[in-house]
C-alpha cells in the first residue's frame, strides 16, 4: 500500500475520476462489513456511528464536494474509511488528510474486503445491462455467469463453439455484446445485427463461426449499453467472464476449470488469483 499526502486536485483527478466517466455512484446504501458483524448493537451506537461518518464526510467536502452518502463507508480499522465511486475504492484517515491506495486484506480470516466492495459494485453495473443478454442454457442451470463476447475474437469463438460442455456441466452463458473495435466498426455491426436477428442465438452461433450477419439494425438494440458496462468494469479484452458473486476472469476458460472455480469460494483466500 501506498500512503499519500492528498491535495485537493489529486483526489479528484485520481482515484475517483478513473473509474467514474458516468459518474455511476454505488446503488445501494448496504451496510458496511462492521455494521454487519455489529447487528446486536443499540440505537444509539448506530447513530453515533452516523454522526461520525458525517464528521469524516464534512471534512473530505473540500476535496469531493459531491460525495455521495453510499460513497463513505466505516471500515473494520480504527480511524480508516472506505471510499469508493464505481470499480474504484480507496481508504482515508478520519481527518481526511491521506489516502490509502491497495488492498485491504483480513489476514486473519483471509476475507479480501476490498474485493468484496468491488465485486458489489460489478453486479450493479451489470443489474442492467444483463436483462438484455443472450442467454445459452437452461432457466434451471446451477450456475449464470455473464460473458462479455466480440464476434471477431478468437478466443470468445473458442469459447462458443463449446458452449454445449459448459451447459452440461449446469452453467448458463449469459453473453453481453462488445466490440472491442468499438462503434463505427465490422465487429460493432455484426454484434447490432446479431442481437436485431429474428433468431439471436443462431445469428450469433453462425456469426462466431465466420458468417456474416448483415447490417440488419433496430432502434431498440443494447449493444452501446455493453460497452458502457464493459468500459465501467474495466475491461481489457474478450472474453472477459463475471461469476455470478461478481469476481471476475479474463480469458477463455474451459468448462471443467471453470465449473471448479465456480464451486470454489476465492474469497476464502487472500492469494487467490484474480
Amino acid at each position: 500500500m501506498r500512503f499519500l499526502l492528498v491535495p485537493p486536485l489529486l483526489l479528484l483527478s485520481g482515484l475517483f475520476v478513473t473509474a467514474c466517466g458516468a459518474s455511476e455512484s454505488t446503488a445501494q446504501n448496504a451496510p458496511d462489513a462492521a455494521a454487519a458483524s455489529e447487528s446486536t448493537s443499540s440505537a444509539p451506537a448506530a447513530r453515533e456511528e452516523s454522526a461520525e461518518l458525517q464528521a469524516v464526510r464534512e471534512k473530505l467536502a473540500e476535496r469531493i464536494p459531491d460525495l455521495a452518502s453510499s460513497e463513505l463507508r466505516s471500515t473494520p480499522l480504527d480511524g480508516i474509511y472506505e471510499l469508493s465511486r464505481g470499480m474504484a475504492v480507496g481508504y482515508v484517515t478520519a481527518d481526511g488528510r491521506y489516502l490509502i491506495e491497495g488492498d485491504l486484506v483480513d489476514m486473519a480470516t483471509g476475507r479480501q474486503i476490498t474485493e468484496e466492495r468491488r465485486r458489489e459494485a460489478r453486479l450493479e453495473v451489470l443489474e442492467d445491462a444483463a436483462e438484455r443478454s443472450i442467454r445459452f442454457g437452461p432457466d434451471d442451470a446451477d450456475h449464470v455467469v455473464t460473458v462479455f463476447t466480440d464476434i471477431d475474437c478468437g478466443y470468445c469463438r473458442k469459447l462458443h463453439d463449446e458452449i454445449d460442455q459448459y451447459n452440461d456441466r449446469g452453467i448458463a452463458i449469459r453473453y453481453l455484446l462488445y466490440p472491442r473495435s468499438g462503434q463505427n466498426s465490422a465487429s460493432y455491426r455484426k454484434a447490432v445485427a446479431s442481437w436485431c436477428s429474428d433468431d439471436r442465438h443462431k445469428t450469433l452461433t453462425e456469426a462466431k463461426q465466420g458468417v456474416d450477419p448483415g447490417s440488419k439494425s433496430c432502434a431498440d438494440h443494447p449493444v452501446d449499453a455493453h460497452l458502457l458496462a464493459g468500459r465501467k468494469l474495466g475491461l481489457r479484452g474478450t472474453p472477459m467472464l463475471v461469476l455470478p458473486s461478481g469476481e471476475v476472469v479474463q480469458g477463455y476458460v474451459p468448462a471443467e476449470r471453470l465449473l471448479s472455480r465456480l464451486e470454489t469460494d476465492p474469497a476464502q483466500d487472500p492469494l487467490a488469483a484474480r
